[in-house]
């Protein structure tokens, strides 16, 4: 009678310890137990939106004038003025500087006399052919000589106006190399004039880099003298033909129409750059969202409304600073996943934590 009341006690004390063990599981004894579904997988995404993959080369050079003009002498001889200093402005025509031409001025004095002679000679003979006193031959010679002195005279005249150095261009005098009473040379250089109100800068591209160049294209200009945070807007002008044969460079001459207005002077340095290779409103994806497939195509993990993941096979381009170009696959507003794309299978609940870009 013991043992039975024994085993009473110990089949009690076994079901309680199992109520406590279905309690403290949560589950009810005989309930299959629950499938509890698998955390989202945090990710960090992108938004494709159009970005400018445009890549662009730096190039400094000094600035210079469009157009500057070495005027030389044309002639031999002592001057006996200069008008205007370095700085000074002037206009074309303006006499600058004066060469003593007595001696040209001599010549042309005599030649003027001869030429005189011969024309009366002439128009003597000329009266006397009319009334058939000579003869044509005669006449003839005598306008042959006329012509002789007229055409001496006109070159003793061009010479003497040597003696008149005149500006050739309305700008500044960038340099004076002559002083009064100094003797010069027939090709001595006398002065150096720019026109400053229109400047350039001709600066050195690569072969490489010059072919996506055109004239007119923009080129943004920044002047060591104006400050880093100072940008002029400037325009390619013109691509000289041929490269230079030992750097392989070719030069590019950008206009800077505001410069003279901003008191930019010649030999300022400054620092063009220039977009050598266009792509403006791309789709792009940062590079580690793309990933090759096992049959070499490409492909990234895209976010579903429902925050699930899909493969999308895309069409890559070129990769700059981080950010690959999509040519094809995407639109823009859709998510990427930013990162390791291999790790990830189509599916997937993901939890966006993070964006990229």
């Amino acid at each position: 009678m013991r043992l039975l009341q024994r085993r009473g006690a110990v089949m009690a004390v076994l079901l309680a310890l199992a109520a406590v063990q279905a309690g403290c599981s949560g589950e009810s004894p005989g309930v299959e137990p629950r499938r509890v579904a698998p955390p989202a997988l945090p990710v960090q995404a992108v938004e494709i939106t159009p970005r400018d993959l445009s890549r662009s080369v730096q190039v400094a050079a000094p600035v210079e004038p469009m157009r500057s003009v070495r005027l030389a002498a044309r002639t031999e001889g002592v001057l006996t003025y200069v008008g205007v200093e370095a700085g000074d402005r002037v206009t074309p025509g303006r006499v600058i500087a004066r060469i003593d031409v007595s001696e040209q001025e001599a010549e042309l004095a005599r030649s003027e006399a001869r030429e005189e002679d011969a024309r009366l000679a002439f128009e003597r003979l000329e009266r006397l052919h009319a009334t058939g006193h000579i003869d044509a031959a005669s006449r003839d010679a005598a306008r042959a000589q006329m012509r002789i002195a007229t055409a001496e005279a006109e070159l003793w005249r061009t010479r003497v106006g040597f003696g008149e150095v005149r500006a050739t261009v309305d700008g500044i005098v960038l340099a004076r190399h002559i002083e009064p009473g100094e003797a010069i040379s027939r090709h001595d250089t006398l002065f150096e004039l720019a026109d400053l109100e229109a400047l350039v800068l001709r600066i050195g591209v690569s072969e490489l880099d010059v072919r996506a160049i055109r004239a007119g294209h923009p080129v943004e200009v920044r002047v060591d003298a104006l400050g880093p945070d100072v940008a002029l807007q400037g325009e390619v002008r013109r691509i000289f033909p041929a490269a230079e044969a030992g750097s392989r460079l070719v030069t590019v001459e950008v206009s800077l129409p505001d410069a003279a207005a901003r008191g930019i002077r010649p030999g300022f340095l400054a620092r063009a750059r220039l977009v050598v290779d266009q792509r403006r409103d791309v789709l792009a994806v940062p590079a580690a969202a793309l990933a090759e497939g096992e049959n070499g195509d490409h492909y990234v993990m895209l976010i579903n409304d429902e925050e699930r993941l899909e493969r999308r096979a895309v069409e890559p381009g070129v990769t700059r600073s981080g950010w690959l170009e999509l040519r094809s696959g995407v639109r823009p507003g859709e998510r990427v996943v930013a990162t390791n794309p291999l790790d990830l299978n189509p599916g997937m609940q993901v939890r966006i934590v993070g964006w990229a870009g």
